[in-house]
Parts: structure tokens; C-alpha cells; sequence
């Protein structure tokens, strides 16, 4: 409701994206099902940038093959600010296999010596209803699929944003009352289960600079176990500035016991729209621009890293002539990256 969360990027949609691509013209196979091992990869492998992976085998990197291959420069060159960069891995539940899927990414990274970028979001009751509404059907469920993302983890460097909107949802009164007590527990169970392999950091999402203030969170956050995890993410596929976003997790740390925390950059470089109804601006908002690269080098001591968690060019759903939540929108990717500095 208030643009925190992704929209998701459900699987399904990736691979809807996959198959448009492929009728382009552009080679490789989608990520609709889970792969037993690491990802297939393209003859050349991108640069790696920092600490974490960059996939080979994203929408952005099948969409610059094809731009590529059919001998658009200026297109290829945009779409490589994109390509070339680690983004999130969205682990959404709909995966029959969760451990392999978690387990290929994971080997990839460490092969590759860098850490995985992980975004769980399969919450039950997830979005409220909305346009990435689903999740596990029940709490056992949920559980179970954390404990099958953790085994895929095993002893490798992985790095997870943990539920993009669980915690905001409810304290804006989006999530009924009657689920409460049941979701601060998963929450809580799900950081701790993470935190039992040896080489994961966990950020529990924290919402937005331009949503509430951090003293709303204070309370929220305890209950959903930031005191086991690594800290707290902000700003995930929102448009907060960098500046804002640091300045609101500096606040909300010194709230939570002095917790690190990451913000998503992925979208941010020319800040939030602000022209339109403001119930709808964080989806698919014109004129927005990539933000800083991912990095953990980020002059601030509590920042332990800029992450581009949602993966720029995929759907906030469908407002603005976008595609469902998650699709891949190739001209939305190439506005951020035109845009960008």
C-alpha cells in the first residue's frame, strides 16, 4: 500500500518475461523452474561489482543479448548499467524446490567468490490482497519453507532482505489484527533459523524515509527479532533518496539497539515522484533514474551496504501501462537507465 514492497517478483512472471524475450530473438532459457545447480550462464559472464554476485541470467541480461545481437548499440549500452550489477534474487514461494533453487544461487556466488543477494518474500497473507498478494498457505508451511531456503544456504555467504512489507503491514493496519501475533512470530522464527547458518546476514525490512517515522518501528521490529538479525533494510523498491533513507535508518537504529542496516539503491537516483496522487507513486513512477551501484564500501558506519534489491525494469504492477507486479518492462529498464548520472 505504501510502495515499500516490490510487487513481487513472483517466478511465474520472470518467466513470462523469459518467453517474451525468446520471441525476440534472444537466446536462453527462463527462471520459471528451480535449477538443480548454479544457474546456466552465457558464454561471457558480467563483471562482478563489490562483494555480491552478479547473476548472468537475469531479464536485464537476456534483454542486452538480444539488443546486442540485433545490433542496437545505444540500447545495449543503457541496458548494460543494469546487466552488469548484482540485484536481488527473489526467493517468492512458488518454487517447487526452494532448497536447489537457493542452493544454485549460493554455489554460483561462491564459486564466483562474492555473496548471494537473497529477498525472501512469502510471508502468509502476503501484499494484503493486493497486487503481489499470495504467500504460504499457512504458517507450518511458511516455516517449512524457511527451513528449505536456510539447508540451500548451508555454510556459503548469502546476504537476505528479509520480507519486504511483513513488519509495515502491520502497523499500518493492513494485515488484520487476528494475523499479528502469528506473523511477529514467523518473523521472529524465520531470523533466527537464517541466523544458524554460519556465513548468512539477515536485514528485516524496515519500510521507507517517506512513509512513517522510525519511532512507528521501534516495537515492531523487536517483535520480529531484529535483535537476532544483522540489522534492518530500507527503502526496498521505493524511490527515497539515498540521503533521506540513511538519515531515517540512523534514526530508527538508534532506536533498535544500534542496528546496522542497507538501503536499496536501485531506483532512487532522481529521488521520489511527487506530481501525481501519492497513494500511487511508488508504482511505476515516470522519470525515475538507477541510484548508486551496489556496494558495501559506503562511508558510513552503519551502513553496511547500498544492495539493489528490487531488480530495475521489473514491474511494480500493473498502473502506467506497466505489466503485472514482477514482469519484466524492458522500457521502464531503460528509462532508469537513461536517467541515471
Amino acid at each position: 500500500m505504501y510502495g515499500s514492497c516490490a510487487r513481487a517478483v513472483v517466478r511465474s512472471c520472470v518467466l513470462a518475461a523469459a518467453t517474451a524475450l525468446l520471441a525476440a530473438g534472444c537466446a536462453g532459457s527462463g527462471k520459471g523452474s528451480a535449477p538443480s545447480s548454479a544457474p546456466s550462464r552465457p558464454s561471457r559472464l558480467p563483471t562482478a561489482t563489490g562483494q555480491f554476485w552478479v547473476d548472468p541470467d537475469t531479464s536485464a541480461a537476456r534483454q542486452l543479448a538480444a539488443y546486442t545481437e540485433a545490433g542496437d548499440g545505444e540500447k545495449a549500452a543503457l541496458m548494460k548499467k543494469i546487466a552488469e550489477r548484482p540485484v536481488g534474487e527473489w526467493i517468492a514461494g512458488s518454487d517447487p524446490d526452494p532448497e536447489a533453487v537457493v542452493r544454485g544461487y549460493t554455489e554460483a556466488a561462491a564459486k564466483a567468490g562474492r555473496t548471494a543477494l537473497l529477498v525472501l518474500y512469502n510471508i502468509p497473507h502476503r501484499d494484503c490482497g493486493q497486487f503481489s498478494k499470495g504467500g504460504a498457505p499457512d504458517d507450518d508451511a511458511y516455516r517449512n519453507w524457511v527451513d528449505q531456503v536456510a539447508r540451500g544456504i548451508a555454510d556459503r555467504p548469502a546476504t537476505v532482505v528479509l520480507e519486504p512489507d511483513a513488519v509495515v503491514h502491520l502497523v499500518d493496519g493492513c494485515t488484520p489484527n487476528a494475523l499479528h501475533e502469528a506473523r511477529y512470530a514467523l518473523l521472529k522464527g524465520a531470523v533466527e533459523r537464517l541466523k544458524r547458518q554460519p556465513a548468512t546476514k539477515v536485514y528485516v525490512d524496515a519500510g521507507n524515509a517517506g512513509w512513517r517515522s522510525p519511532e512507528a518501528l521501534d516495537e515492531p521490529l523487536r517483535r520480529a527479532g531484529i535483535e537476532s538479525a544483522d540489522g534492518f533494510a530500507v527503502n526496498v523498491s521505493n524511490f527515497q533518496t539515498t540521503r533521506a533513507s540513511r538519515e531515517f535508518g540512523e534514526r530508527l537504529s538508534a532506536k533498535v539497539g544500534g542496528k546496522h542496516f542497507v538501503i536499496d539503491t536501485s531506483r532512487n537516483g532522481n529521488g521520489p515522484y511527487t506530481q501525481g496522487d501519492p497513494a500511487e507513486n511508488w508504482c511505476n513512477p515516470p522519470g525515475r533514474a538507477l541510484g548508486e551501484p551496489p556496494t558495501t564500501h559506503t562511508g558510513d558506519g552503519l551502513v553496511d551496504a547500498y544492495v539493489w534489491a528490487k531488480r530495475p525494469g521489473e514491474s511494480d504492477g500493473p498502473c502506467r501501462g506497466g505489466p503485472q507486479a514482477g514482469a519484466w518492462w524492458p522500457e521502464y529498464a531503460l528509462g532508469l537507465a537513461r536517467n541515471s548520472r
